[in-house]
């Protein structure tokens, strides 16, 4: 079974940085995809950035240019780099992996962007 933890959240101020961390252990080959969703209170779980087994990432339009996804295979590690944020950024930040068609998810980070 897979568990993935997320840490890195807390509260920031506009403009502040962010490394959110998220460890993978469990059965974690035939990977697909890796990513970071978030939820922000009433809305629905959207996807911020995600990278693929072969490397390559994907970034919602709203993050892009401002936040860094990256992985460290040996270590079993996806990071999130969040620079500029905004209080629209608020929000739980949850991991995600995707192997063999089944989706696995962390239990949350919150990220608060207030001045």
């Amino acid at each position: 079974q897979v568990q993935l933890v997320e840490s890195g959240g807390g509260l920031v101020q506009p403009g502040g940085s962010l490394r959110l961390s998220c460890a993978a252990s469990g059965i974690i080959f035939s990977i697909n995809t890796m990513g970071w969703y978030r939820q922000a209170p009433g809305k629905e779980r959207e996807l911020v950035a995600n990278i693929r087994s072969g490397g390559t990432t994907n970034y919602a339009d709203s993050v892009k240019g401002r936040f860094t996804i990256s992985r460290d295979i040996a270590k079993k590690m996806v990071y999130l780099q969040m620079n500029g944020l905004k209080p629209e950024d608020t929000a739980v930040y949850y991991c995600n992996l995707v192997r063999l068609g089944a989706d696995y998810w962390g239990e949350g980070t919150l990220v608060t962007v207030s001045s």
